[in-house]
């Protein structure tokens, strides 16, 4: 799908949703609390969201458990308020597959095929859990970051709902000032933003 306009596929996705006047259930993988903040916000009005913490890509364990641990303390917050609550799922860490994944592709620039493959990592267990639990959505936070390209994750996104038949949920979350407002949410929630995306490739 070129040139898609992703926020506006959303936004046509959330008014039929307002429309039919449900909740359908979504799970929504997420990086990081930082990322998922504004996603979270945004959405859990219209959905009954279980966020799936599952990055095997993220290195060392410390930063893992770190990341996971700020994670959990944002959606206790959030139920605190919000009217759909918030479930947790925290996947296994097995950095094992991600370095099986990336192999021979060490050293490539961040951004590219590796980054492209581990995006693919994630989203196929996303959609492998939605299915098996019976969710109508899955997606992802991760287009919420300037530095990641929307349109590929979006495209990896749909190739895995048809091979699972799990409904994908495109997005571009950086539109509406949605990266802006995670900086916002972080701020008020006290939450560690990390300064670099995850695995120990990118940390160069």
């Amino acid at each position: 799908m070129e040139n898609v306009n992703y926020q506006r596929v959303l936004d046509a996705a959330i008014d039929k949703i307002k429309q039919e006047k449900t909740t359908p259930s979504l799970m929504l993988h997420c990086c990081c609390a930082p990322c998922s903040s504004y996603v979270l916000e945004y959405l859990s009005p219209f959905f009954k969201i279980t966020v799936l913490y599952y990055n095997p890509n993220i290195y060392p364990f410390e930063e893992f458990y770190k990341r996971a641990t700020e994670q959990k303390k944002l959606i206790a917050a959030y139920n605190q308020f919000v009217v759909n609550k918030i479930d947790y799922i925290e996947g296994e860490y097995n950095p094992e597959v991600f370095y099986k994944m990336a192999e021979g592709m060490e050293q490539l620039k961040e951004g590219g095929r590796r980054c492209c493959k581990c995006y693919e990592l994630r989203l196929r267990e996303t959609a492998r859990i939605a299915k098996l639990k019976s969710f109508d959505f899955f997606t992802t936070t991760l287009t919420i970051s300037p530095l990641k390209n929307s349109g590929k994750i979006n495209e990896i996104g749909e190739a895995i709902s048809e091979e699972f038949g799990v409904n994908y949920l495109f997005s571009d979350f950086k539109k509406k000032e949605g990266f802006k407002r995670s900086i916002e949410l972080s701020k008020t929630y006290n939450l560690y933003r990390q300064n670099y995306c995850g695995c120990e490739f990118s940390q160069s």
